[in-house]
């Protein structure tokens, strides 16, 4: 996996507490990102928070020997760099493992440890709250909550899904805010079937939408107005929770709704590129990306070419 360019980390209140706390004793029951920047002393490549408190971020940091505090949410952590060996110390108890591609740490709200990671890392977190944990668990009919802590645990499940999310953000809010609720609430999932310790008795539903719901779930994704697409707002207009909304979407049109709307912008953006008056400035401000070369890179990731090339090929 390319490591994304390294982007300017937004100026609000996050990055404000970060620098206030870097050199200060940190409190107990932080906010994950502002942990993780007081012990890896830089800011993260990319950060992406949703309104319920959960994130993803990507790290690249130095060597580490520091005692990382309690923490308000869950951190769920993939790999993807040099294999190395590393070290986890919580009281009299020592962890030894290797950081690799295909492993996963999890390091429950609220504990606390050592780390020594002799080699730069480049690292994709999670951070969970247990709110969210919960609600999917109560969706999905499951009890158990509390998370084992895990280092280095082979998981490539876990670890494919979150390093996922480095090469999948495209400076789209729309289209992020949708992939990374789907994201998080697909890695919960995963998460309560292998690291509760306990057999999981979740049996999946069958079944589609019903073609009414399913009409009225695309009119709200084909929306060109401010119509809220969110995960929640779509569940909730089919009287489903989002879990089941979620699966039962795919089943229906073998897309998830963050695919569907993707490939949905795509085929607007070739109807906008045909018409010779259309920029490609133009239509990528029209479909909501950040800039033009953000969407130059989304439509280059769909089609293998650029906007500009794809128009003089004629389309």
């Amino acid at each position: 996996m390319s490591l994304p360019r390294r982007r300017d980390f937004p100026q609000g209140a996050l990055l404000d507490t970060i620098d206030a706390r870097r050199d200060e004793t940190p409190a107990a029951g932080q906010k994950p990102a502002n942990e993780m920047s007081r012990i890896l002393r830089t800011a993260p490549i990319h950060l992406a928070a949703d309104p319920s408190g959960g994130a993803i971020a990507h790290w690249h940091h130095d060597p580490l020997h520091d005692v990382v505090e309690p923490m308000t949410d869950h951190v769920i952590m993939a790999y993807n760099g040099v294999i190395q060996r590393r070290e986890r110390r919580s009281g009299r108890s020592v962890e030894v493992g290797t950081f690799r591609p295909g492993v996963a740490v999890i390091i429950p709200a609220g504990s606390s440890s050592r780390w020594d990671i002799p080699k730069p890392v480049d690292v994709v977190q999670l951070y969970l709250p247990q709110a969210t944990l919960a609600r999917v668990a109560n969706e999905a009919g499951i009890t158990s909550t509390d998370l084992l802590e895990r280092t280095a645990h082979p998981d490539p499940v876990t670890s494919r899904l979150l390093l996922s999310a480095a090469d999948s953000l495209e400076d789209n809010g729309v289209l992020d805010v949708l992939f990374r609720q789907q994201l998080t609430d697909l890695l919960a999932m995963r998460l309560l079937a292998a690291h509760t310790g306990r057999p999981l008795a979740y049996q999946p539903a069958h079944g589609g939408l019903s073609p009414n719901i399913l009409r009225r779930a695309i009119e709200r994704l084909r929306s060109d107005t401010d119509v809220d697409v969110s995960l929640a707002a779509l569940a909730s207009d089919a009287g489903l929770s989002r879990f089941h909304f979620c699966r039962a979407f795919k089943e229906s049109t073998g897309l998830s709704p963050h695919n569907w709307l993707r490939q949905y912008r795509l085929e607007q953006a070739m109807v906008m590129l045909r018409d010779p008056h259309s920029s490609v400035a133009m239509v990528a401000a029209s479909l909501g990306y950040a800039s033009q070369t953000a969407f130059a890179a989304a439509f280059r990731k769909l089609t293998g070419e650029t906007p500009s090339d794809w128009r003089r090929r004629g389309g």
